[in-house]
């Protein structure tokens, strides 16, 4: 797989990177519904045999338990792929998340990352959310901290505003920023992705199909049958009326990715990297089997006349 590099770090990423959001199972309130820990642990190893070198994690998916499964799945693996977690998300007895950026939560939070992931070295550890936004300095002093110990490689940020990203440069430099971006989430290409490019800061984005919205798989029906503890039922993009106007817009994406004998997945994937700000993006699989195509996503250069028809089509969304 191609490989760029993550802005002014040695990180050299595959252009997709395996997300593990959905492997942390259904029972937290961000969950994807039910979810087999032998095909999570199947599906990561997949990846890292067909060429993926990097996954993306968090302590709060499945409040714990995607860390537990990622660690599970490298444990024995003789060179471990790059590892991204995060802090700043915790839960409570009732299982109910909050937010917290004090030092001494960053500190106890990745010395439980390293224990459930099996490593000695965190690559690439970020703040998972700038909430509350007062604490943002004393995290990121704290994080640097952890750079200097050698516990972490790189800092880096998720979901930040630049003036966010300002304040914590000034007191250690950022490695990268992970957005959200796909065909119906572009807030970052009215400055985000300028400032990082200026400030050769990576950017990996999350979320490039819309939690499976632009995989042409979805129906109104199909939405209605979730299952309840899946968190996609309360999202907004799968809520009316959003929901009919996204899926008349999918639509509309499929002829394009027909004539290039491509699927509607490996088309979003494709659009979020011809993007050169860009460095990579994270791309979650459920099973084995999908790994193959979001490989082929993330191969896939997307030709200048289509970006151009579906830039039309976003106009007239």
């Amino acid at each position: 797989m191609e490989t760029r590099k993550l802005g002014w770090t040695d990180l050299n990423l595959t252009t997709i990177g395996l997300g593990t959001w959905a492997l942390g199972g259904g029972k937290w309130e961000y969950g994807w519904g039910p979810q087999d820990d032998k095909n999570s642990v199947d599906t990561i190893l997949r990846s890292i045999e067909k060429g993926i070198n990097w996954i993306d994690t968090a302590p709060v998916y499945g409040l714990s338990h995607s860390e537990k499964i990622v660690g599970k799945a490298i444990k024995n693996l003789p060179e471990k792929p790059i590892i991204a977690t995060k802090c700043g998300v915790l839960w409570g007895n009732n299982r109910r998340i909050y937010y917290r950026l004090k030092k001494e939560s960053v500190r106890s939070e990745v010395e439980a990352s390293l224990k459930r992931l099996k490593v000695d070295v965190i690559d690439l550890y970020q703040i998972h959310r700038p909430r509350p936004d007062e604490n943002i300095e004393e995290a990121w002093q704290e994080i640097a901290k952890l750079v200097k110990e050698d516990k972490v490689r790189y800092a880096g940020v998720s979901s930040f505003s630049v003036e966010q990203i300002k304040r914590c440069q000034s007191i250690h430099p950022v490695a990268s920023l992970q957005p959200p971006y796909n065909m119906l989430r572009r807030d970052i290409e009215n400055e985000l992705l300028k400032f990082c490019a200026e400030n050769n800061i990576g950017v990996i984005v999350y979320s490039p199909m819309e939690r499976g919205l632009l995989t042409g798989k979805f129906t109104k029906e199909r939405v209605r049958n979730l299952p309840k503890n899946d968190h996609r039922r309360n999202a907004l993009p799968f809520r009316e009326p959003e929901l009919s106007a996204n899926l008349r817009f999918v639509e509309k994406l499929r002829p394009i990715a027909e004539k290039n004998n491509k699927t509607l997945a490996q088309l979003a994937i494709a659009w979020v990297l011809q993007r050169p700000e860009v460095t990579a993006a994270i791309v979650g699989a459920r099973e084995p089997s999908q790994v193959e195509e979001n490989i082929s996503g993330g191969k896939w250069r997307l030709p200048e006349e289509d970006i151009k028809i579906i830039y039309d089509l976003l106009k007239l969304k």
